[in-house]
């Protein structure tokens, strides 16, 4: 069990530093740290709204209902950090956004491995983690879209596809594994991948074209 907690921890990590490293203007690291808490903090929130969904009839109901707490809680969680003096350009949504999701995902893969044991946990880790970076980009391109151009439907927006992108991963990963829900699950990924690749790369073009001075 202890080699699955320190496999969830170094994954963990490892794509924190693979997408925090590409902020031109690095955040303090109080402020990341604290949003990972808060990450951490958001899967006992959700947890609990999770456990009164059990007796709900429709397994399509259960699975919206907790992408929607999931992501809602992850929403709040890097929102803390939005209103920080170091929150001072559209990157920093990104940042704060896939941190709190990180923590998140740790905690869950933490709480996963000490209740189903090692070999399950370990499946549950690979995926998970950076599934949950990449369901939260849109919310951190929101949160960087408003701090760029203002107007009040950004953080809605994105938080509505966190949660449809949430609830159709997580649907494609329920029922038979055939081959044609193994390509759907497939296109669902590179779609995330690319949305996030999109957001980054907007928002680092940015970067460059409007150098912080010290």
């Amino acid at each position: 069990m202890l080699l699955a907690l320190l496999l969830s921890t170094t994954l963990t990590f490892a794509w924190l530093w693979f997408f925090v490293r590409r902020d031109r203007h690095p955040e303090p690291a109080w402020l990341l740290a604290r949003t990972f808490g808060w990450g951490m903090f958001a899967w006992a929130v959700a947890a609990a709204f999770e456990g009164s969904f059990g007796h709900l009839p429709l397994p399509w109901l259960v699975l919206l209902l907790s992408a929607v707490a999931e992501e809602a809680s992850k929403f709040l969680a890097a929102s803390t950090a939005t209103t920080e003096h170091a929150f001072d350009e559209p990157m920093d949504g990104l940042v704060y956004a896939v941190t709190a999701a990180l923590g998140f995902a740790l905690l869950e893969n933490l709480t996963y491995t000490m209740g189903f044991g090692t070999h399950a946990a370990a499946w549950h880790a690979l995926p998970t983690t950076l599934a949950h970076a990449l369901f939260s980009a849109p919310q951190g391109y929101a949160f960087g879209g408003r701090y760029l151009r203002g107007g009040r439907w950004w953080r809605s927006r994105g938080l509505l596809l966190s949660i449809g992108l949430h609830f159709t991963f997580n649907g494609l990963l329920t029922g038979g594994a055939d081959w044609l829900q193994l390509l759907a699950l497939s296109a669902v990924t590179a779609l995330m991948i690319a949305l996030a690749q999109r957001y980054y790369l907007h928002f680092e073009a940015h970067a460059r074209e409007n150098p912080q001075t010290p």
